[in-house]
């Protein structure tokens, strides 16, 4: 059995020996090897979370200004809005004026204009009452082939014309 335990026999020195030089580099491995990855994944890790906080924090800020922008947005509209109406407001309230001025303007024209007619009127009336006073008198004065007092006769006709005039 000495060759055949030569062959495939366990010395137990050999086994401690192996076992002890396995734990041994176990360890060194642990404190040389294991440690230094570990503590780079940890960091790679902490810098993974880092960038994860860092692009949350940006999506909330992104979130927050397309807030504010909607609300600037709204309050810009709502002032446009309040802008048109009051610009809508001041034309209709100028259209008023201008309708109202040319009211008032057509109404003093109408009312010149019926001044007028009426100054035209009187006017015509005095001549058509100086030319029937003349024509009367002339009348008067060849039927009676004698002079007649002209105010006298002037003051009965005029008499005569406004007898017909309220007449009329």
């Amino acid at each position: 059995m000495d060759g055949f335990e030569a062959i495939i026999g366990v010395n137990p020195w050999t086994a401690l020996f192996t076992l002890l030089n396995m734990l041994i580099t176990f360890y060194i491995l642990k404190k040389l090897l294991f440690g230094p990855v570990k503590k780079m994944i940890d960091e790679r890790k902490a810098e993974v979370d880092d960038a994860y906080a860092k692009a949350d924090q940006a999506r909330q800020e992104a979130s927050e200004l397309q807030d504010k922008y909607n609300r600037l947005m709204d309050g810009a509209k709502a002032e446009r809005d309040g802008i048109i109406r009051e610009a809508v407001s001041r034309a209709e309230k100028r259209e008023a004026e201008i309708i109202s001025e040319a009211k008032a303007s057509a109404a003093d024209i109408r009312a010149k204009a019926q001044s007028d007619i009426r100054q035209e009127k009187k006017k015509a009336l005095n001549e058509v009452k100086n030319q029937i006073s003349g024509i009367s008198l002339e009348i008067a004065g060849k039927v009676c082939e004698k002079e007649i007092d002209g105010d006298k006769y002037q003051s009965l006709v005029d008499e005569f014309i406004s007898n017909i005039g309220e007449a009329s």
